[in-house]
């Protein structure tokens, strides 16, 4: 069945050739058609005809939404579809509203695609005839696996397109041209708003194989230090070898983000649960020392809450996310060091101070698979498994409410919620609600008599 953007397109582009003009598929609907990627986005760019015209046209087949014609970009309300006009962009600023646009119907399929970012995105497909429109080799580009900018001046003017060029790199396992990294290095990302590189962030985690690539890429054109200085600060810190043979610490992270990459799909937030896997060991920065001969970091994962903290502050003002991704960093050395534990109360405790315990366990497995020796994690996880579900289960038992406490006699005040979590605590070791309420009814008895 055909996606209703694509069908809507047609549409518009049926009216389009009435006035004389074509409308194209633009950008990166064209490049994942044709590296057979589900299209998800779809824009369209209109040429040869006013914009005027275009605007009658739309609105003769639905509701238009944020019409800016001075930009040239509208669209068709219930429809997830950008409608655009050629134009011409020139930067006249540091900041990425900086620019001054020149809508031109009229401009030329190939001085329409100078614009884009890199050859694979400058794809123009002809909504109707299907005929490509190649200006800058971009199917060669991806046929060769190649991220390859348009045009000097112009990719300079934005320097998004750093961690663009690095997403890209990361999604389609692709390298980045020579030249293309050289000016990445030139450009000045401090300019950029969080979001933006934040959302080039995510596509890089959620999106690729191997979101090491992201990292990877932008270290090797020195963009790390102003937007992710903490990941920048593990290359070069030492592991034991014993444990960690793969190498430094920015090595270490990189097999547990792609390792992690493999679970991603089973986590309850993804992006935390990935963010997790980033972040996880920066403490290691501050905590490394050489102990009795040894190499240690003893207490690294309570700093690396710090200090990830730090980097999601300058990433993004989600509360939610921060706090459920700082929960995992927290607790992720706990799974591996007491799996085999006979302290069930201890596991019961774990699970209940993790906001999402089943991605606690898919940290872990990606942490311990992250390194360079093979392990196989099936036992220890099935382990961890059999004892969460045993948590599930204590949880769905009666615990004891504020209605119980009233029955004692108490009222509500400072003890009242003391009590609650005592019961909580006492429900965690394994007690039944008969057994706790004696237990605090003996202590309120106590109090009384003091």
């Amino acid at each position: 069945m055909e996606n209703k953007d694509i069908h809507i397109a047609k549409v518009i582009a049926q009216e389009v050739l009435k006035k004389g003009g074509r409308t194209f598929f633009v950008g990166g609907c064209v490049r994942d058609e044709i590296l057979g990627i589900d299209i998800k986005d779809v824009d369209i760019e209109v040429h040869n005809i006013e914009v005027e015209d275009l605007v009658k046209i739309l609105e003769s087949i639905g509701d238009v939404q944020k019409i800016g014609s001075f930009f040239g970009v509208f669209n068709l309300k219930g429809y997830d579809i950008d409608i655009a006009m050629p134009r011409k962009e020139k930067s006249n600023g540091r900041g990425h509203k900086d620019f001054e646009i020149f809508v031109d119907p009229f401009i030329g399929y190939k001085e329409a695609a100078l614009r884009r970012d890199f050859t694979i995105n400058s794809l123009m497909k002809d909504v109707l005839s299907g005929e490509i429109i190649d200006s800058f080799n971009g199917i060669e580009d991806l046929n060769n696996k190649i991220i390859r900018h348009v045009n000097d001046e112009s990719f300079c003017e934005d320097p998004l397109r750093v961690f663009r060029g690095a997403q890209f790199a990361a999604r389609f396992d692709f390298e980045i041209d020579e030249k293309t990294k050289l000016l990445s290095s030139t450009m000045d990302v401090s300019s950029l708003a969080f979001e933006r590189v934040f959302d080039e962030l995510k596509k890089a985690l959620l999106k690729a194989n191997k979101p090491s690539v992201f990292f990877k890429s932008l270290k090797d054109i020195n963009q790390l230090s102003y937007w992710f200085k903490e990941v920048e600060d593990l290359i070069g810190i030492n592991q034991s070898e014993i444990h960690h043979p793969e190498g430094d610490v920015f090595t270490h992270t990189m097999m547990v983000l792609d390792e992690a990459a493999k679970l991603r799909d089973k986590a309850k937030n993804k992006l935390a649960f990935m963010l997790a896997a980033l972040c996880h060991d920066f403490g290691k920065t501050v905590t490394t020392e050489i102990k009795k001969g040894k190499l240690t970091a003893y207490g690294h994962e309570v700093k690396s809450v710090t200090l990830a903290k730090v980097l999601l502050d300058r990433l993004t003002n989600k509360i939610s996310l921060k706090k459920e991704t700082l929960n995992l960093i927290k607790l992720h050395m706990k799974p591996n060091q007491m799996y085999n534990s006979a302290k069930k109360k201890s596991m019961m405790k774990l699970w209940d101070d993790a906001i999402h315990p089943s991605d606690l366990i898919l940290l872990a497995k990606a942490d311990a698979l992250g390194r360079g020796v093979k392990k196989d994690y099936s036992e220890i996880e099935s382990i961890l498994n059999k004892s969460l579900n045993e948590y599930k289960e204590l949880m769905l038992e009666p615990e004891v409410v504020g209605k119980d406490l009233i029955e004692l006699g108490l009222k509500p005040g400072v003890l009242f919620s003391e009590y609650i979590k005592l019961g909580h605590k006492l429900h965690l070791s394994g007690l039944s609600k008969d057994e706790i309420l004696k237990h605090i009814k003996a202590d309120i008895n106590k109090k009384s008599l003091v």
